[in-house]
């Protein structure tokens, strides 16, 4: 036998070991980051109160990834976000959350045709470098609503885009009355919140 099949055999056991301490360690850990979430959320002045599942909103985005996993849904009052649903994505090697900020459709006509949205940004240089602009790519009806929208950007780069760690993306979710603004997990605070809800609105606005 070649090292190439111990190596392949290995990473199975390995594999095989890992995935089911992941998958119960989502459920413990994902409790605490909702949990987490919440108390934040109501620390910097948001209204939000734990939801009960079985609305199939923790059933969005289940599809893009196996091992996705809604853990918990806070529902928001008075924002252009409806809810928050925490999402784990457990693997081998661990478990990794996201946010998903659902945003209610105003129209379920022509979704079907929409194409998921990304934030990219620019440094000053490509090491540790500032971010000095961003660029939404994608659907181009949203990409060009988020591009001219001033307000957005400069508030995003005055909170630093950064802290999101890592890029947001925007999902359309044909089948379901929500579209989805998914990002990292992270505590936001409140200018890279009320950019979330800023994108929200854009969403709303016949996307």
């Amino acid at each position: 036998m070649d090292w190439g099949s111990i190596l392949t055999i290995v990473l199975g056991i390995l594999a095989a070991i890992g995935l089911p301490l992941a998958l119960r360690s989502r459920g413990k850990g994902g409790q605490k980051k909702v949990q987490e979430l919440w108390q934040h959320l109501q620390g910097i002045g948001v209204k939000a109160s734990m939801f009960e599942k079985g609305t199939g909103q923790e059933k969005l985005g289940q599809k893009r990834s196996w091992g996705q996993k809604s853990v918990g849904i806070i529902k928001l009052t008075d924002k252009n976000v409806d809810s928050i649903s925490v999402v784990g994505v457990a693997s081998q090697y661990g478990v990794n959350y996201s946010l998903d900020y659902l945003v209610r459709k105003s129209s379920i006509i022509g979704i079907e045709k929409k194409k998921k949205t990304r934030m990219i940004t620019k440094k000053s240089s490509l090491l540790r470098g500032e971010v000095i602009d961003i660029e939404w790519r994608g659907d181009n009806a949203l990409a060009q609503k988020l591009n001219f929208d001033s307000r957005l950007k400069d508030k995003l780069l005055q909170a630093d885009p950064s802290a999101f760690k890592g890029s947001v993306w925007i999902f359309p979710e044909p089948g379901y009355e929500y579209s989805r603004i998914r990002t990292a997990y992270f505590l936001p605070m409140p200018d890279l919140f009320d950019s979330i809800d800023i994108i929200a609105t854009h969403i709303q606005s016949g996307w």
